[in-house]
């Protein structure tokens, strides 16, 4: 049992990290990006193929792939910088799904479907399987203060109060002489960057990644953690990756030891408690669990 909560404390600092980096793009810069799992694969790709292919180390390869995938998000920033709304989801929703036929089909980089297995994580071999999930535990929950603390500053210096404006309208912030495309250019690259180091991390500590694990609806539940945490709030982000996390462990538990129904009918129950418990949070926390304090100066 504390080898399991440790585990899925990882994985919560995991989508802490891409709640996070989804919140400088979403919640400050107001760009709906619905390609994250694209990063995180990047990222993951990325960190997997250096340290395994050419041996690089391990903290090389992270920040490795928090380069690639920032440099992914600036060439896609450009792309889509004037695009809103629905347009912007749908084309970023389409760069995530590219990347995983991309490494579903490149066979010479990524092996394709049968994944890149062996990826080195720190002391694997050396230390127990409980203490290597410590010592991962650690080191994700460590990454998760440092981007924190460099994200809350960020969100409430002059830079972060430029992305609310133009979140709010970019035509009012173009008017104030700010070079709107170039302040999303870089909070979507720093978003990416953020994305890219979680898919790093995420590859080394399942040791294996594959196409079939970067699927969309990974996506979804970053979006619904930092919904449901509040959007533009750093603590917000942090706050309902946790809260998504024991939503989705919770009502595995549940549907499995309701007795007399089919497994198809247990994930339909499961997907629709953890529906009902979001609509819940969302009727009457509508602004989420930790809501967004923002100063009264949009500009420096």
């Amino acid at each position: 049992m504390e080898a399991y909560l440790v585990a899925m404390l990882v994985f919560a600092g995991f989508y802490a990290l891409m709640a996070l980096g989804l919140n400088v793009i979403w919640g400050l810069a107001g760009m709906v990006n619905l390609g994250l799992v694209g990063f995180f694969a990047v990222g993951a790709y990325a960190s997997a193929l250096l340290t395994t292919k050419l041996l690089w180390p391990m903290p090389l390869g992270w920040a490795a792939g928090a380069l690639m995938a920032a440099a992914a998000g600036a060439v896609m920033a450009l792309i889509v910088a004037r695009l809103r709304g629905d347009y912007l989801a749908i084309v970023t929703l389409g760069f995530a799904e590219v990347i995983r036929l991309v490494a579903s089909n490149e066979i010479w980089l990524t092996n394709g479907t049968d994944g890149i297995s062996g990826i080195p994580g720190p002391w694997r071999g050396d230390v127990s399987p409980q203490g290597f999930n410590l010592i991962y535990l650690g080191i994700v929950w460590t990454a998760v203060a440092v981007v924190f603390v460099l994200l809350a500053r960020l969100s409430h210096s002059p830079f972060g109060r430029v992305l609310r404006a133009i979140r709010e309208d970019e035509d009012i912030a173009a008017v104030a002489g700010k070079p709107v495309l170039w302040f999303k250019v870089r909070a979507f690259t720093i978003g990416a960057a953020v994305l890219g180091g979680a898919g790093a991390l995420y590859a080394h500590y399942n040791a294996y990644i594959a196409p079939d694990g970067f699927a969309p609806l990974l996506t979804i539940y970053i979006v619904l953690a930092l919904t449901a945490g509040g959007v533009g709030a750093m603590r917000g982000a942090i706050i309902g990756a946790l809260f998504v996390i024991a939503l989705l462990e919770s009502t595995r538990f549940l549907s499995a030891i309701i007795p007399g129904v089919s497994p198809v009918q247990k994930a339909a129950l499961r997907e629709g408690a953890i529906a009902l418990s979001l609509i819940l949070l969302l009727r009457f926390r509508p602004q989420g669990l930790i809501p967004e304090k923002t100063r009264t100066k949009a500009f420096p």
